[in-house]
């Protein structure tokens, strides 16, 4: 019992300090609804980086990705190759969305979908899709940091609590500092989470096998098929490959991520740190090894959940202190807290202003806005909390179903900064045949193939947006939609 409270002790000492800087972040512009929005527009390349960094590595990062490794092997290194692609998206859309939103004053996804096409329902449609898309991978944060309390305090924090608690510290700075606490606290997590990745992926390697290359020779002597696709839950090549396409498509399409394409202080910086954003896929590598080494620890009593994979081995195995398992705590909650108060902030931005705004806020002064979506951001958070509960089975499929439905506003977005000839009522039809589609693949229907369903709706959304394009006349699209 006293392991359990040192560690509670100084992970709620780290919850005490992110919270602290997350507060004193607050200034003078976060009171105003671009300050707190996007930062002023005036976020420079170190500070974007880490927010960036936060949007990808988060509890998925700590608990799913070696949660992959144990259980399927090589396939988790789809993970590597999909974050190779994200730094094309930000140099390719990044500068360009900022400089829009600079010139027309944009904040969210639905600002410019639904001035390009002259359709504030259109806008409000993006709003929802990123909203429903946003929920779900928030309740991963969530939902990852209670687990990482209960199984890291031996129950003395049960899950509902330990969720309860980063929720809380999330929700506090967010409510207070807007994008400018999301920046700090993030760069004090995003160091915090390098630190304790690498520590934990090379010194589990040392401690169970002798280092990382003898535990992959006793792999490759005793299971090599974890070593060589279709891996040990035989996936194959076709899910393998279109899974790093929707992640890589999709990734840019997150509104959290998007959106922060308008806070940067020029588009120079983006390409800046498009170029610098690889090394993030750095703290992954260690990560990889954790689940690695479970492979052969776990051969006997597999694990009922591998997400677990990670606490099971620090925890029950490898006997840390508890002192080490405090900091180890400490930089996983980092993790889920990072992205979850990305994840918070931007669903509140879009509900209030892509939804609500055109509905029931119309006509709203800027404090009122600023103030419902501080709100929203608690009210989301809670609601994503309530789903946390219900204990989801894999955060990584969790995560590949949100990317599969948010990829559908690809042919959207393109067409609002590259594609001005596309009009409004082709890229509905495309998004919601997209959207469905994949519902059905993904939930009613199995994928052709074994492909990933979300680049089959991909291929149709595409189909569909090229089809009315070309057989349906412009003075249709001109009534289909009020503005």
């Amino acid at each position: 019992m006293n392991d359990a409270f040192i560690v509670v002790g100084i992970t709620l000492a780290y919850l005490g300090v992110v919270l602290w800087v997350g507060i004193r972040a607050r200034g003078q512009h976060s009171s105003s609804l671009e300050g707190y929005v996007a930062g002023g527009r005036h976020v420079g390349v170190i500070i974007l980086f880490f927010i960036l960094g936060a949007e990808i590595f988060s509890a998925f990062a700590f608990l799913g990705t070696p949660g992959w490794a144990y259980e399927r092997g090589a396939p988790a290194l789809y993970i590597l190759a999909y974050l190779a692609l994200v730094p094309i998206s930000i140099w390719v859309l990044g500068p360009r969305v900022a400089k829009l939103g600079r010139e027309r004053g944009y904040l969210t996804q639905g600002d410019m979908i639904a001035h390009h096409y002259r359709s504030k329902p259109l806008g409000m449609i993006a709003g929802i899709i990123g909203v429903a898309a946003m929920v779900p991978y928030l309740t991963i944060q969530i939902a990852g940091a209670g687990m990482l309390f209960q199984a890291a305090t031996d129950g003395l924090v049960p899950l509902w609590l330990g969720a309860l608690l980063a929720f809380i510290v999330v929700a506090a700075y967010v409510f207070t500092s807007g994008l400018k606490g999301i920046g700090w606290t993030n760069l004090l997590q995003g160091i915090m989470m390098i630190v304790i990745a690498w520590y934990l992926g090379i010194s589990l390697s040392e401690r169970l096998y002798g280092g990382v290359g003898e535990m992959f020779s006793q792999i490759q002597e005793s299971a090599p098929e974890y070593l060589t696709l279709p891996g040990a839950t035989n996936m194959g090549w076709g899910y393998f490959s279109t899974a790093i396409l929707v992640s890589a498509f999709g990734g840019a399409m997150w509104p959290h991520l998007f959106m922060k394409f308008y806070s940067a202080d020029s588009g120079r910086t983006l390409r800046k740190v498009s170029v610098f954003y690889p090394l993030y896929a750095y703290l992954l590598v260690p990560l990889l090894f954790i689940g690695f080494a479970g492979i052969i620890v776990f051969a006997e009593e597999p694990l009922a959940r591998p997400d677990t994979v990670l606490l099971k081995l620090v925890l029950d195995v490898a006997d840390y202190s508890p002192w080490v398992i405090g900091v180890m705590l400490s930089g996983a909650l980092a993790a889920a807290m990072s992205t979850g108060a990305n994840l918070a902030h931007t669903a509140g931005i879009v509900l209030v202003r892509d939804v609500l705004g055109p509905t029931v806020m119309r006509g709203a002064s800027e404090k009122t806005v600023v103030s419902a979506t501080r709100w929203s951001v608690v009210g989301l958070s809670l609601v994503a909390y309530a789903c946390a509960l219900a204990n989801p089975s894999s955060l990584v499929m969790m995560l590949l179903v949100a990317y599969g439905l948010i990829v559908q506003l690809l042919p959207m977005v393109m067409g609002a900064v590259f594609l001005p000839t596309l009009r409004r009522l082709s890229v509905l039809a495309g998004a919601m045949a997209g959207s469905v589609a994949y519902l059905l693949m993904e939930f009613v229907w199995s994928s052709p193939l074994g492909w990933h369903s979300g680049l089959w709706a991909m291929l149709l959304n595409v189909l569909v947006v090229t089809a009315c394009q070309r057989f349906i006349q412009p003075a249709a699209d001109t009534t289909s939609l009020a503005n």
